[in-house]
């Protein structure tokens, strides 16, 4: 069922808030759960995001004070508990279980850093261009399942609406001229990216084939979804999401978020600036049109 990890977002929070609490306080798990009242294995499964089962709010009171978390460290790990099953995609039978944690995090996101070098990402994809690209991939699916598939698309692009949350993607030229649905959807999308690099929340850069070899090596389309929050550490989170063709691969060790960051950092300096992007863009949504 979608509502197991609806919570997602939250779920992250709440793990990585309680470790942080925890060895604040220099207690073991197993000290912990003597303290709280409850079994090591407890202790682990609150710590583990991805772990489905419910967590409750007298739990996560008992884990934060046995860690003499204040009183508003507390509540707010409460009002994320309490927060697990909201959200519009919770039982939305457009949205694949795999996925939901991916709208999960991104909606409590303040940066998402993508680089797709075989489609336009989601959040910048027009319609048609879903439409094209759901017709392609889910061959077998009914038009009324894909029409669903490609509005709940558009629904996950209302977070560009939010002036707090700044999306930075880097596209390699082969996505530009890979003809998804035709010339006329190609120069639409384009035409549409020339208008999100526009805006002050979206910044777009295009990693032309000149550039040869790049920074992701053999990587194919990954996103590093992210809330910083220098005023209240415990409300941070940051998880790498890798697509693959059948699923979604979630990623929260530590390494492996340094490692996603370091190679954003790279693909950037490696791919054309903001403003020779949109001439980029423009180039080629010329070529459509000839």
């Amino acid at each position: 069922m979608a509502t197991t990890s609806a919570g997602s977002a939250a779920r992250l929070q709440i793990a990585r808030s309680l470790i942080a609490l925890r060895e604040r306080a220099g207690l073991s798990q197993a000290e912990l759960a003597k303290e709280a009242g409850c079994s090591r294995q407890t202790v682990s499964r609150y710590e583990t995001w991805q772990e489905r089962s419910r967590l409750t709010v007298p739990m996560i009171r008992s884990l934060a004070r046995a860690c003499d978390a204040t009183e508003e460290e507390t509540e707010a790990l409460v009002d994320l508990v309490r927060a697990q099953d909201e959200g519009w995609w919770v039982d939305d039978p457009a949205i694949p279980e795999w996925m939901d944690p991916l709208v999960s995090f991104e909606t409590a996101a303040n940066r998402v850093d993508v680089y797709a070098n075989t489609m336009v990402p989601g959040l910048l994809q027009t319609p048609a261009y879903a439409l094209a690209s759901y017709e392609a991939s889910q061959a077998r699916a009914v038009q009324e399942e894909i029409d669903r598939r490609v509005e709940s698309r558009m629904r996950r692009q209302n977070i560009l609406h939010r002036p707090d949350l700044h999306l930075w993607a880097v596209i390699t030229e082969s996505v530009l001229r890979c003809e998804v649905g035709g010339a006329d959807v190609m120069i639409e999308q384009i035409k549409h990216l020339e208008g999100m690099a526009g805006r002050p929340n979206v910044t777009i850069q295009v990693l032309p084939y000149s550039a040869g070899a790049s920074a992701a090596g053999s990587s194919g389309h990954f996103m590093v979804v992210a809330r910083d929050d220098e005023r209240n550490p415990l409300n941070r989170m940051s998880v790498v999401y890798l697509e693959l063709a059948t699923r979604g691969l979630y990623l929260d060790d530590p390494d492996d978020l340094e490692a996603y960051k370091l190679t954003t950092a790279y693909l950037r300096s490696q791919a054309r600036d903001a403003s020779l992007s949109r001439e980029i863009l423009a180039a080629v949504r010329q070529e459509y049109l000839r």
